[in-house]
């Protein structure tokens, strides 16, 4: 450990959210060590705004909910409590050991090639930093004392922007095959080098992330693509042959499919600019380019063989979505946006329709005409439907559906319970 004193590092309190302070200094004052760690330290101290800030301390989860009204008690693979302030949540951990034979299989347990599917030993500080997975990561903020504690040389790592695995590589992908992911991610967010050994096995390794449960993968995705690197995280992920573990289905296009790789690269592309000026973005939107060039592909198989487009389209959108949920689950409000976007490319083509107006109306109008504008600008020929959609709404402006006095629903009358007829 190196410890870096407050007049040495560039941490203030004053960057720290008041919730973060408040759980630290109740912890401190009853008695247990408190300490920010992770993300939290390392963006700081790189100058950047830390998405959240999150604990350790030596107190056991249930000690820590005790001092927490505020608080619940969460996951049983990692056991942990969050603190919650309004729409803020500070996370807590107690500090980790390496497992040993004494341990129950209620606090340590393995899988068969060594993915940890539990792991509820509590130790010290120093246990606890050698098993996180980067050094970088391995920082700690001692609201004691308000120094910085640095563990297997992540100062220095930190320093000359490298990204380095604690302990051997390979068996740390094995204990949690989402490290490989997070490599890639924090390589791509902070601008660091992946150090050599901790890349050398990525590409070996990958289809271990067979074994991530799927709706763990779909938090992962959203984290890698989210960040305003997506570009260049899809690029890696293409290079260490990650993606195909995540979208097998549009791998498998982009290997032929020249639409397809524009289609790809122009979605992450479009999806940095968005977040680079403050804008917001909607998940639904790039799984549903992802995922279309095969949509479509199936689509036309299906219409070749006589099945109107309309229910082609629906067939072959509940094929895809149900085999792309085998590797990443989509929930159900991130795939009915991505249907409706579908569904609209065949309606919004049908420009002699008097139904045009009402389609401004749509909720997904706005997405579904990005998506014809992107599809146009990866290469694919619309006979300027784009253009055709783009003067049309400056001729009609946006419709918002209005309820006349006729639609209003009634109010409806409380039920009263007759009483007995006498006879």
């Amino acid at each position: 450990m190196t410890i870096i004193p407050r007049d040495h590092h560039s941490i203030s309190r004053s960057q720290i959210s008041e919730s973060a302070l408040k759980v630290l200094y109740r912890l401190h004052k009853a008695g247990y060590q408190a300490l920010l760690v992770g993300g939290g330290v390392r963006d700081t101290l790189l100058g950047m705004q830390p998405k959240d800030f999150d604990v350790a301390t030596n107190a056991t989860p249930e000690q820590v909910a005790k001092l927490f009204r505020n608080s619940r008690l969460i996951g049983r693979r990692f056991k942990l409590v969050h603190v919650v302030f309004g729409r803020e949540v500070i996370e807590v951990a107690t500090f980790r050991a390496p497992p040993s034979e004494e341990h129950s299989a209620k606090q340590s347990a393995t899988g068969d090639q060594g993915m940890i599917l539990r792991d509820n030993v509590y130790g010290s500080k120093d246990e606890d930093a050698m098993r996180r997975d980067f050094t970088v990561n391995a920082l700690y903020y001692d609201i004691a004392d308000f120094s910085v504690h640095a563990y297997a040389g992540g100062w220095d790592d930190l320093k000359h922007q490298r990204l380095r695995l604690i302990g051997d590589p390979e068996v740390r992908y094995r204990e949690d095959p989402v490290r490989m992911l997070r490599a890639i991610r924090f390589a791509a967010k902070l601008g660091f080098s992946l150090e050599q050994e901790t890349e050398r096995p990525i590409a070996m390794m990958a289809p271990l992330l067979q074994q991530i449960p799927p709706a763990r993968l779909f938090e992962e995705i959203l984290k890698l693509f989210l960040h305003g690197q997506a570009e260049q995280t899809f690029e890696q992920l293409l290079h260490y042959g990650l993606f195909a573990e995540l979208f097998p289905q549009t791998a498998e296009q982009l290997q032929h499919d020249d639409f397809c790789q524009a289609l790809v690269r122009n979605t992450f592309a479009n999806t940095d600019v968005r977040i680079r000026s403050g804008k917001s973005v909607t998940p639904y939107f790039f799984l549903a380019a992802l995922l279309w060039p095969t949509v479509n592909q199936r689509m036309q198989q299906l219409q070749d063989k006589g099945m109107p487009p309309q229910q082609a389209l629906h067939k072959a959108a509940e094929r895809v979505i149900a085999q792309q949920a085998r590797t990443i689950a989509i929930p159900k409000r991130f795939s009915i946006p991505m249907k409706e976007i579908w569904e609209l490319q065949l309606r919004l083509p049908k420009t002699r329709s008097r139904r045009c107006e009402e389609l401004l109306s749509h909720p997904r109008f706005r997405a579904a005409y990005d998506f014809v504008l992107l599809r146009e600008q990866s290469g694919e020929e619309l006979d300027g439907l784009g253009q055709w959609w783009t003067d049309f709404q400056a001729q009609h402006g946006p419709v918002t559906p209005s309820r006349s006095d006729n639609d209003k629903p009634r109010k409806r009358r409380p039920n009263r319970r007759r009483s007995p007829r006498r006879n």
